[in-house]
């Protein structure tokens, strides 16, 4: 990742609940993106991005809120287990298709988390 001491600089000026909408808000990216291949560079950048936020964000949970915290850390394992493969599963729609779906449920799930609906 490009510059990641900046970005997380940057990132973790922010609230925890902003922090987890801003990972959510990367996995929805990963959605939109994931359908076009000539895309595949912006959908790793954000696999990779992702992977780091919640490195960042997930010991903020801790002691309070162990269950989420684990719960990224599991997030963490399938983005990576995404990015080890991307380079090959880029050039299959099917592919493609099942990381947007599971990329979808992820940021559903996050948003959630993140408390930030609750605030409406």
């Amino acid at each position: 990742m490009r510059n990641r001491n900046e970005i997380y600089e940057r990132y973790m000026q922010d609230s925890l609940p902003v922090r987890l909408g801003g990972l959510a808000a990367d996995l929805a990216r990963i959605v939109s993106f994931s359908g076009n291949p000539q895309s595949a560079h912006v959908v790793a950048s954000l696999l990779e991005e992702s992977r780091a936020f919640v490195e960042w964000s997930a010991p903020d949970l801790l002691p309070d809120r162990v269950d989420d915290a684990a719960r990224l850390v599991d997030i963490q394992r399938g983005l990576t287990r995404w990015y080890r493969i991307w380079n090959d599963a880029q050039n299959d729609p099917a592919q493609r298709a099942r990381l947007a779906e599971q990329a979808r449920a992820w940021s559903d799930e996050i948003l959630q988390m993140s408390g930030l609906l609750d605030q409406e």
